[in-house]
């Protein structure tokens, strides 16, 4: 299977994308993961990149395809991936396009609304837990239950922040969908559901469609 994971930011696909590579054994690939590699490797790729975000300036589309172009010709990749946070535009899908061929999309869909209501409860710890109030609330309030330490809402997750990052995706990102239903490659799920009912309804759907 080559997935591609579509959906607004708190959708949950970055969740289903791990629990969908563990039930088929795929690689997760996630494009903060390999800008985090390359720069800690101090490839020619991510000293270039960090260039770029030092700035403060987006890292331009020809360097991130080369990275994720890199990533999905290792061996690991071989039996199938799932891709997130990438492509986030039409212009690096067609380049997607050059490198392989994505098998399937699924997009998580949810409302901005309940986008908005989940991402100004979710709380993140230093170790990398993360929590919701409303779905997953940690057994003792604004405490981490891994590590004890204090958890905090971060900068993007307040409302004008988040409806800032809905429009960028409703903007850059969604015509995606439009591009790959022409291919036929499209699967739409209701992120509306729990975190297993939207696991179970892709999994229902890759059923049938492999």
């Amino acid at each position: 299977m080559k997935l591609l994971f579509l959906g607004p930011p708190g959708a949950g696909k970055g969740t289903q994308a791990i629990s969908v590579c563990k039930k088929y054994s795929l690689v997760h690939i996630a494009t903060g993961d390999i800008f985090r590699k390359e720069f800690s490797e101090k490839s020619k790729l991510g000293v270039l990149a960090k260039s770029y975000m030092d700035k403060g300036d987006l890292v331009p589309n020809d360097i991130t395809i080369k990275m994720v172009k890199k990533r999905l010709s290792q061996d690991d990749c071989v039996n199938g991936f799932v891709l997130d946070g990438f492509p986030r535009d039409v212009s690096q899908a067609e380049s997607l396009e050059k490198i392989c061929a994505i098998d399937y999309v699924v997009e998580i869909h949810c409302p901005d609304e309940q986008i908005v209501e989940r991402l100004e409860g979710r709380l993140v710890c230093k170790c990398g837990a993360t929590y919701n109030i409303v779905t997953n609330s940690p057994k003792v309030c604004g405490i981490c239950d891994e590590c004890g330490d204090r958890l905090y809402q971060r900068d993007d997750d307040k409302s004008e922040a988040i409806r800032k990052r809905l429009e960028i995706y409703h903007g850059t990102t969604e015509p995606l969908i439009a591009f790959y239903k022409l291919k036929g490659k499209y699967i739409m799920i209701n992120g509306m559901q729990s975190i297993d009912g939207v696991f179970n309804s892709i999994v229902s759907e890759l059923s049938r469609k492999f």
